[in-house]
């Protein structure tokens, strides 16, 4: 089987990982000259995400280039603490959440599907149906590399992200990105006892919007700063001074701020809604493609869903054979793959979206958190998680 995936960030590296384990010949294209490069800031993966990456024989690399969580401490602006939980696992679990930086995730997915024998092709963008020989056109044309390999593959893998040129080819009315209200700034600060002790993750949540933070075994401080504003601000405020002054009433995250050394990320938050149509028998999307969950649990669930298709592909009948029969199963192995995942990526976002609106809420909501959560926050943590972190992918044949 001949298959193309369109990215090589997370989802795309972690698919040519899983699909040449079952012995597809794999191309990668990444229009990006480095998708393993500086882009993004740190990210936290849970236990299910890592049990995706031990499936995938990557998971002593990423915790090489990481570091782990053991708790997750909610307070607010006040300086209360609303929560202490486990940080992204059953408590007896003895797995603990990996955080790191995205392009050091991205590498080590990418190391290990060249060694897998996947091809990388970057430079190359996908022309998408939008760009065809006359206008208004969805037919698209053979434009480059990407477009020539998508004409002459057997399978497409559409991880190319929140605004997928493959969900265009899937669908051209399919739903587009829109702002979520929301944007983030995150950086490294240095230098701040405050911050409190290592192997925990803090989420403070202040007047103007949600501030989380790491103390990293190397004495620095990971933080992520995410505000709330109703219209899309056209310039994100990525100077650590003028975030200080949003975050004034909040004392721990005004030092972290005001202790900064760099600032490695300022984007706006998006969502997606649901996709409607994820698969067509040929093309099929993965990770942010088809479901920017946020929560985070992006990666990780790009990572399950990596293994998802191949398992699915793997499990379809007539696999190895050259006859019609190989080819006529494909589009149910694509379906089979579409209902596993779906219900799953349907609940997170759920979730998702709530986290979101704790993150945006008004005075009155905040009052009420801080009155409520103490009392219920720890209690409901495992009833509502354990559905998440108990998901075992599965494994993969090994090379």
């Amino acid at each position: 089987m001949k298959a193309v995936v369109i990215g090589a960030g997370v989802a795309g590296a972690a698919s040519a990982i899983a699909l040449r384990r079952i012995g597809a010949e794999v191309t990668v294209y990444e229009a990006y000259p480095d998708p393993a490069g500086p882009v993004g800031a740190f990210l936290s993966l849970a236990v299910n995400g890592l049990r995706a990456l031990e499936s995938l024989g990557c998971l002593e690399a990423v915790r090489a280039a990481g570091f782990e969580v053991d708790r997750q401490r909610m307070w607010s602006g006040r300086g209360r603490l609303l929560g202490d939980v486990p940080r992204g696992r059953r408590a007896d679990d003895p797995l603990r959440s990996v955080t790191l930086m995205r392009a050091d995730l991205v590498a080590a997915l990418r190391a290990e599907a060249v060694r897998c024998g996947a091809r990388v092709v970057v430079g190359e963008r996908l022309a998408g149906p939008e760009q065809g020989p006359e206008q208004g056109s969805e037919q698209g044309r053979v434009d480059g590399l990407a477009d020539e390999a998508v004409a002459g593959a057997d399978l497409v893998v559409g991880a190319d992200g929140l605004r997928s040129v493959v969900r265009r080819m899937l669908d051209p009315d399919a739903p587009r990105p829109a702002y979520a209200g929301l944007y983030g700034v995150a950086g490294i600060a240095r230098g701040v006892p405050e911050a409190g002790p290592g192997r925990t993750f803090n989420m403070t949540f202040g007047r103007r919007g949600a501030f989380a933070h790491l103390p990293a075994p190397d004495g620095t401080v990971w933080w992520s700063a995410q505000l709330a504003a109703p219209v899309a601000p056209d310039g994100i405020k990525h100077d650590a001074g003028e975030l200080a002054e949003l975050f004034a009433a909040e004392r721990v995250p005004r030092r972290i701020l005001g202790a900064t050394e760099r600032i490695d990320a300022a984007t706006l938050f998006h969502v997606l809604p649901p996709v409607p149509r994820r698969q067509d028998g040929r093309c099929v999307l993965v990770g942010d493609a088809a479901h920017p969950v946020g929560a985070g649990q992006g990666a990780s669930m790009a990572l399950e869903d990596a293994i998802a298709l191949a398992r699915a592909l793997h499990a379809r009948p007539g696999r190895g054979s050259s006859d019609s029969g190989t080819a006529s199963a494909l589009p149910a192995a694509l379906a089979a793959f579409e209902r596993e995942r779906a219900g799953r990526a349907g609940r997170l976002a759920r979730a998702a979206a709530a986290n979101r609106d704790a993150k945006t809420a008004g005075p009155l909501a905040s009052l009420l958190r801080e009155a409520v959560m103490p009392l219920v926050f720890t209690r409901m943590y495992t009833r509502s998680t354990d559905w998440l972190y108990d998901y075992r992918p599965g494994a993969l044949p090994q090379q």
